[in-house]
C-alpha cells in the first residue's frame, strides 16, 4: 500500500498566499463566518414560537443562548491554542460543522418535541461553533493588516453585530412561510442549518494566511513604538500569569455587562420609560428602536475599532467606559423626560459594546504581540460568557423587584442603570491599571526571530 505525506486540505501549509494574493480576500473570508454566527443574536424571533408551542416559559426558551453564549466563551478559551496550531481553515470548518450540526439537532428537537434537542444542539454544539469560529480569523487578520489591525479586526466582528440584520427578517419570513408550530420551528432550523453551512464553506475555501515575514507593499514598521505597544511576543500559557490580561479581562466583562443589560432588554424598556407620557412607545416603535440598537452595535465595531488605530487602544477603552457610564447617568436623570436622551444615550452605549469587542484583539496584540493572539483572544472571551449571563441577570431581576415593591416606569430600571454606572467606573479603572509586559513573560525565541528579521529585508507583498 503506497501512502501520500500530501497534508491534508485543512492543514495550515495548504492556506499559505500565493505570490500576488490580495489580503482584501481574507476580510469577506471572515465576514462569512461571523455574518453567520451573528445569527445568534436574533434568537429572540425564535423564543415566541418555541414558547406556544412547546409550552415553554420565558426564561426556558432564553436557555439555548443563554448556553449557546456560555459555550462561545469556553470553546474560544479551550480550543484557542488549537486554532492558532492548525490555523484558519481548519477552525472555520469546525466552526462550520458545528454551527450547522447544531441547528439540525435543534430541528429534530422541535420535529419530535424533545425541547433539550434544542437546546443541546443550538445552545451546546452550536455554541463550540460560535466560539471557534469567532476567534478564527482573528490572528490571520493581524497578521495581514499590521498597518491596520483595528479596522481589519473591525470589519469581521462587525459581521457578528450585523448577523442578526440579516437573520432577523430571514427568520420571520420562513416561520412565516412554515408556520410557527413545532414542525415549522423544525423546517426553520434544517433551512438555517444547511444554508449557513453553504455561505461559512465560502470563507473556510478563501481563507489564506500569509508567508513569514511579510508585509504590504510600502509599509515599514514603525522604528519608534508606544508604550502600549510591543515588539515582543508572549505566549497564551503566559499571558494568563499576567496582570494585565486579568486587568482586560474585567474591562471587557464590565463592558460586555453594561452592553448586553441595555440590549436585552431594549423594546420593554423603552415602552416601560415613557408608558406614563403624552407620547407612549408603540410595539412597532419598540421594534424599531431594537433594530436601531443592532445597527448601532455592528458600526460600532467598525467605527471604533478603527480609531483606536488613531489614538490607542487604552485611550479607546477609557471612551467605551467612561463616556458609557455618563451616557447611563443621562438616562438615568434625563432619559424619561426626553427622547432622543434616551435614543441617543442607548445608541452611543451599543455601539461601545460592539466596539469592545472589536478593540480587544488588537489591545491583545499590543500587550503580547503576535505569536499566539487568537489563544489569548479565546481565554479572554471566558468574560463574555459571564456577562452574557451577569447583564440580563442585573436588570431582569432588578425589574422584578422593583415591581414586586410596586414601582413602575422609570423606577423599575434606575437601581439596574446606577449598577452599570459602577460596573463601568471598575471597568475604567481596570484599564488605567494596564502597563506594559514584563520581560519576564517574553517568548526568547520569538524575541530572538524578529531581532533577526529587523536584520534583513522582510519579504514584501501586494496592497491590493
Amino acid at each position: 500500500m503506497v501512502t501520500s505525506d500530501r497534508p491534508g486540505p485543512l492543514h495550515r501549509s495548504r492556506t499559505l498566499a500565493p505570490p500576488g494574493w490580495s489580503r482584501w480576500l481574507v476580510p469577506p473570508a471572515a465576514l462569512s463566518v461571523h455574518l453567520s454566527i451573528g445569527q445568534a443574536y436574533a434568537w429572540s424571533v425564535f423564543k415566541p414560537p418555541l414558547e406556544s408551542s412547546l409550552d415553554l416559559s420565558g426564561t426556558a426558551s432564553a436557555l439555548p443562548f443563554q448556553l449557546g453564549i456560555v459555550m462561545l466563551g469556553l470553546s474560544a478559551a479551550f480550543g484557542g491554542t488549537l486554532v492558532e496550531r492548525n490555523g484558519p481553515r481548519w477552525a472555520m470548518f469546525v466552526s462550520l460543522v458545528c454551527f450547522s450540526s447544531g441547528f439540525l439537532i435543534a430541528s429534530l428537537g422541535a420535529a419530535t418535541r424533545q425541547y433539550w434537542l434544542v437546546v443541546l444542539g443550538y445552545g451546546f454544539v452550536g455554541g463550540i461553533g460560535l466560539g471557534i469560529g469567532y476567534i478564527s480569523p482573528v490572528s490571520t487578520l493581524m497578521k495581514w493588516f499590521p498597518d491596520r489591525p483595528g479596522m481589519a479586526t473591525g470589519i469581521a466582528i462587525m459581521g457578528f453585530g450585523g448577523g442578526a440584520l440579516i437573520a432577523s427578517p430571514w427568520s420571520s419570513k420562513l416561520l412565516e412561510h412554515f408556520g410557527t408550530d413545532s414542525g415549522g420551528i423544525a423546517a426553520t432550523f434544517l433551512v438555517h442549518g444547511v444554508t449557513y453551512a453553504v455561505f461559512m464553506a465560502l470563507g473556510v475555501l478563501l481563507v489564506r494566511v500569509p508567508p513569514d515575514g511579510w508585509r504590504p507593499a510600502g509599509w515599514e514598521p514603525p522604528r519608534e513604538r508606544g508604550r502600549m505597544v510591543s515588539t515582543a511576543d508572549v505566549s497564551a500559557r503566559n499571558a494568563v500569569r499576567t496582570p494585565q490580561f486579568w486587568c482586560l479581562w474585567v474591562v471587557l466583562c464590565m463592558n460586555v455587562t453594561a452592553g448586553i443589560g441595555i440590549l436585552e432588554k431594549a423594546a420593554p424598556m423603552i415602552g416601560d420609560y415613557f408608558a406614563g407620557t403624552a407620547t407612549p412607545v408603540t410595539a412597532t416603535a419598540a421594534a424599531g428602536f431594537v433594530a436601531l440598537l443592532s445597527a448601532a452595535n455592528m458600526a460600532g465595531r467598525l467605527l471604533w475599532s478603527s480609531a483606536s488605530d488613531l489614538i490607542g487602544r487604552k485611550n479607546m477603552y477609557r471612551v467605551y467606559l467612561g463616556v458609557g457610564a455618563l451616557m447611563y447617568l443621562a438616562i438615568a436623570q434625563l432619559g424619561d423626560s426626553s427622547k432622543p436622551v434616551f435614543v441617543i444615550g442607548a445608541l452611543v452605549i451599543l455601539s461601545f459594546y460592539g466596539g469592545g469587542f472589536a478593540t480587544a484583539p488588537t489591545y491583545l496584540k499590543d500587550l503580547f504581540g503576535t505569536y499566539q493572539v487568537g489563544a489569548i483572544h479565546g481565554r479572554l472571551l471566558t468574560a463574555w460568557s459571564l456577562a452574557g449571563v451577569l447583564g440580563p441577570f442585573i436588570v431582569n431581576k432588578v425589574a422584578d423587584h422593583q415591581e414586586a415593591a410596586g414601582k413602575t416606569g422609570p423606577g423599575l430600571y434606575s437601581l439596574s442603570l446606577t449598577i452599570m454606572i459602577v460596573l463601568l467606573v471598575v471597568g475604567f479603572i481596570a484599564n488605567e491599571l494596564v502597563r506594559p509586559v514584563h520581560p519576564r513573560f517574553h517568548e526568547p525565541a520569538r524575541a530572538t526571530e524578529a531581532a533577526g528579521a529587523g536584520a534583513a529585508p522582510a519579504q514584501k507583498g501586494t496592497d491590493r
